[in-house]
C-alpha cells in the first residue's frame, strides 16, 4: 500500500495508532541534533547537516517503504542458468537495489571515509559524520548496513595492507560510486568448525605462481555474492592454530569474466536481516590474492572484525532510536479507557526503561567514532580509548537492542506482533547483533581479559572521562561526586577481575559497569556542555541510581524518578537549568 494511502487510512482510524511513517528521522532525533555540535566541526557541520537532514527524510519515508519490501522479499540463489550451467547467481527484490543505490551510489557510505567527493567535499568524511549516516540509515534498513560496512572495512584492509599492485587493481573499483562498475567487498569467517575459535580453520591455500588457490567451506557468509571477499585461509605447510592463518582477497568473478572456483551452496534461512544474502560457499581451488604479511593473517582481519564490531554497536543504536520512536508516537496516539496511555504510571514507567539505554547507546558511539577519528590522527591515547570503547559499545548496546525492542513491540500491544507493522522485523534484526562478530560472552572476555587485563585501556578510559567531568563545573559537587566514585568503582572491579585471570564468571559483569559508568561520566559532560541537552544529565542520573547503585526491589520508586521521567517525556529539549533541580534531590 502506498504510504500516503496509508496514512490516510490511519487518520480515520483513530483507535489503531500511526507509526513512524512519514517522520524525517533527522528533525524528531532531538538528541542528535543537540549532540553533533559537541562532537563535529563547524565545517563538516555546515556541509553535512542537509544531507543528514535528507536521509533522514529518506529513513522515514522511501526507505522505509523499500525495507519493508524488501524483508517480505528474500533474495533467492539460483544455482544453474537456463542452458544448465552453474553461473549460480543470486536474485534481489528491486527494492533491495533501490535502496543499494541510495547507499552506495548516492550517499557512498562505503567511500564517503576513504576519499574526498561525496557530498561535494574535497576530503573524506569524518568517522564520527560518517557514523551518524549509519545511525540515520539503519533506522530505516538494518540488513544492507552488512554490505555497506563490510565494503568500507575491507577497502580499510586492502588500503593499509595490501602491495601497490593489488591497491592499484581493486581500489578504484571498490570506492566507485557508479553501481555498474562498483565491487563490492565482504568478509567470510566462520566455518563449520566454530565462529570465535578462528584457530580451528581448515581453508587451505596453495601457491600458484603469483596467485594462491583456496579449498574449503566457509559456513556463514554475509553477502554472499560479493564482488570480493577477504578471509583467511591456511597455506601449505604453515603450521596449526591462528599463528598459521594468512589473508586473502578472492574475487566472485575473474578479470576475463569467469566465474571463480567456488559456489554458494545454499542460503540461510535467516530468522532477521532477510534483505540481505547469507550464505554458505564450498571453494575448490578459487583464485586469490594473498593481502599483507603471510604470518599475520588474524592480526590484520582483526582490524576489520573491530571496526565491524565498532559498526554493530552503531546499527543497534540506530534500531533502539526507531523502536522508542515508534513506542513514543504509539504511546502519544493510542487511547485505552478514555485516555493516551502515555498518561499511564506503568506505561510511563516502561518508556523510560527504554529511553535510558537508547540514550546511552548515542553517547557511548559517539565517543567511540571520536576515538576513532583521533586514533586515525595518530593519538595514542585514543587508540586505547578505542580498544576499550569498541568492544563495550558492541557487548552492551547490542544486548540492550533486544530488550529495548521487545518492550517498544509490547507498547503497540498485538499490532506490534504482527508483520504488517515494523516492530516484528526490529525485534527479528535485533538478534543477529549478539551474533555477529563475536558473542556477548567473547566481547565481555575481550574487554576485561585483554583490553583491560593485557593493554591497561580501562586507565586510559578513567583518565579521559576525569577530564571531562572536570570540565563540568556546572555540575552540583555532589552529582559529580557520584558520578566520579562510580566510574573510580567500576575501573577498579574491572581491574581486580582481569588480575584473576579474566574470571570469565564475572567478566561480563564487569564490563556492563564499565559501560554504565562510561555512559553515565559522558552523559553528565554532555548535558553540561551544550546548551540544550540537559536532558543528558538526568540520564547520568538515572544510570546511577538503576545500574550503578544498589536497590531493594520491594521498596517504591524514589520521588525524583517521577519528576525526572516527566521531563523526559516532554517532546523538547531541555535546559541544564531544568533538570539541575533533580541531580541531588
Amino acid at each position: 500500500m502506498p504510504r500516503a494511502e496509508q496514512q490516510d487510512n490511519l487518520a480515520t482510524r483513530p483507535e489503531i495508532a500511526p507509526d513512524c511513517a512519514g517522520l524525517n528521522f533527522f528533525d524528531v532525533d532531538h538528541s542528535l541534533r543537540d549532540l553533533i555540535p559537541l562532537y563535529l566541526g563547524a565545517e563538516e557541520q555546515d556541509v553535512l547537516t542537509p544531507h543528514m537532514q535528507r536521509l533522514g527524510a529518506l529513513a522515514g519515508g522511501r526507505l522505509d517503504e523499500l525495507a519493508r519490501t524488501a524483508d517480505r522479499h528474500p533474495p533467492v540463489l539460483h544455482a544453474r542458468d537456463r542452458f544448465g550451467a552453474d553461473e549460480d547467481y543470486i536474485e534481489y527484490h528491486p527494492a533491495y537495489r533501490e535502496m543499494e543505490q541510495i547507499a552506495f551510489g548516492d550517499f557512498q557510505f562505503h567511500a564517503m571515509s576513504h576519499r574526498g567527493g561525496a557530498f561535494g567535499m574535497t576530503k573524506p568524511v569524518s568517522p564520527r559524520a560518517k557514523y551518524i549516516f549509519q545511525y540515520l540509515f539503519v533506522q530505516a534498513e538494518f540488513g544492507l548496513m552488512c554490505p555497506i560496512s563490510v565494503t568500507d572495512t575491507s577497502t580499510h584492509l586492502i588500503r593499509k595492507f595490501a602491495d601497490d599492485q593489488l591497491k592499484d587493481l581493486l581500489l578504484p573499483r571498490m570506492l566507485s560510486a557508479d553501481m555498474a562498475s562498483l565491487w563490492k567487498g565482504t568478509q567470510f569467517m566462520t566455518e563449520q568448525t566454530g565462529g570465535s575459535d578462528v584457530g580451528t580453520i581448515t581453508t587451505t591455500a596453495r601457491k600458484d605462481g603469483n596467485a594462491w588457490r583456496l579449498s574449503g567451506d566457509k559456513w556463514f557468509c554475509s553477502h554472499t555474492d560479493a564482488d570480493v571477499a577477504l578471509l583467511l585461509a591456511r597455506p601449505e605447510g604453515a603450521p596449526a592454530g591462528t599463528r598459521g592463518l594468512a589473508l586473502f582477497a578472492m574475487p566472485r568473478r575473474l578479470e576475463d569474466g569467469g566465474r571463480n572456483s567456488y559456489r554458494i551452496v545454499r542460503l540461510k534461512d535467516k530468522l532477521g536481516t532477510r534483505s540481505m544474502a547469507s550464505g554458505e560457499i564450498r571453494m575448490d581451488g578459487a583464485f586469490a590474492w594473498l593481502v599483507g604479511d603471510e604470518s599475520a593473517g588474524l592480526k590484520q582481519m582483526l582490524e576489520q572484525v573491530n571496526l565491524s564490531r565498532l559498526s554493530h554497536g552503531v546499527r543497534a543504536a540506530a534500531m533502539m532510536r526507531r523502536c522508542l520512536n515508534e513506542a513514543m508516537v504509539c504511546a502519544r496516539s493510542r487511547r485505552a479507557f478514555g485516555e493516551a496511555i502515555i498518561d499511564f504510571p506503568l506505561l510511563r514507567r516502561q518508556l523510560a526503561k527504554l529511553i535510558v539505554p537508547t540514550e546511552q547507546s548515542l553517547s557511548v558511539m559517539m565517543a567511540a567514532a571520536e576515538a576513532l577519528d583521533q586514533s586515525n590522527g595518530g593519538s595514542i591515547e585514543a587508540k586505547s580509548l578505542l580498544r576499550i570503547l569498541t568492544p563495550l559499545l558492541k557487548f552492551r548496546v547490542c544486548r540492550d537492542n533486544v530488550t529495548v525492542a521487545t518492550g517498544a513491540m509490547e507498547v503497540r500491544g498485538g499490532n506490534g506482533y504482527i508483520e504488517e507493522w515494523v516492530n516484528a522485523r526490529l525485534v527479528r534484526d535485533a538478534h543477529i547483533g549478539l551474533l555477529w562478530e563475536g558473542t556477548s560472552n567473547i566481547n565481555a572476555l575481550d574487554i576485561i581479559a585483554r583490553a583491560v587485563g593485557r593493554e591497561g585501556a580501562h586507565l586510559t578510559l578513567a583518565m579521559a572521562l576525569h577530564r571531562k567531568l572536570d570540565a563540568s563545573t556546572k555540575l552540583p559537587d555532589e552529582f559529580r561526586n557520584r558520578v566520579r566514585q562510580a566510574l573510580d568503582r567500576a575501573v577498579d572491579f574491572a581491574g581486580r577481575v582481569a588480575a584473576l585471570g579474566g574470571d570469565e564468571a564475572m567478566a561480563r559483569q564487569a564490563a556492563s559497569g564499565l559501560y554504565h559508568a562510561t555512559s553515565a561520566a559522558l552523559m553528565a559532560w554532555e548535558g553540561c556542555a551544550s546548551p540544550k541537552s540537559g536532558r543528558r544529565a538526568l540520564l547520568a542520573r538515572l544510570v546511577l541510581e538503576r545500574r550503578l547503585s544498589p536497590r531493594d526491589p520491594l521498596t517504591p520508586d524514589p520521588p525524583f524518578e517521577r519528576d525526572a521521567i516527566t521531563l523526559l517525556l516532554e517532546d523538547r529539549p531541555l535546559t541544564f537549568e531544568e533538570v539541575a533541580p533533580l541531580l541531588c534531590s
